[in-house]
């Protein structure tokens, strides 16, 4: 796809989105005026911010049909193979990294997954990949499990044990 197909595509899909969100609106009975001794209806802001989307879709597409932008004459790769690559390795590490964490739970995950992307993909230093392997999964425990009290998933029941041990200390020493 060239920038100046993905740039048509975009003002197509923003108008054809502005007009459900300005339809749906009006269908579904909010105001879109000034309701007396009340003030603006609940429709106004939305209506006529997709109503602005909406027009400045329309003059996109003007453009486009002119030429007058640099995007709209450009035959240019919209996305290079570069980045369709790196994309796909993140997705996939991501997708990887919510299977483990049903497997060995959260911070062994974010351990493993950060190693992966800081060393692996980022190419960084070793000091660096350590100190996001350790801080990442502290910062999300401290976040999580301290601050907010609300436990993430700790794995299969072998790993589960191993925090409850962490959990049982943290008690002893501040609590």
């Amino acid at each position: 796809m060239t920038v100046r197909t993905a740039e048509l595509l975009m003002a197509i899909a923003t108008l054809i989105l502005s007009l459900g969100l300005m339809l749906s609106i009006y269908t579904d009975g909010l105001r879109i005026d000034w309701v007396e001794g009340r003030g603006p209806g609940a429709g106004v802001w939305p209506f006529w911010l997709s109503a602005g989307m909406a027009a400045a879709s329309v003059w996109t597409l003007v453009r486009w049909y002119r030429g007058q932008t640099p995007e709209s004459r450009s035959y240019d790769p919209y996305v290079s193979r570069e980045t369709v690559f790196l994309v796909l390795v993140s997705a996939t590490s991501l997708l990887v990294l919510l299977i483990m964490m049903n497997i060995i739970g959260t911070y062994l995950s974010l351990i493993a997954f950060m190693f992966f992307y800081v060393r692996i993909l980022g190419r960084h230093t070793w000091p660096m990949t350590v100190g996001f392997m350790l801080g990442t999964p502290i910062a999300v425990y401290l976040l999580f499990e301290v601050a907010l009290t609300k436990y993430l998933p700790k794995g299969l029941p072998i790993f589960e044990e191993g925090f409850l041990w962490i959990d049982n200390l943290r008690y002893e020493w501040f609590y």
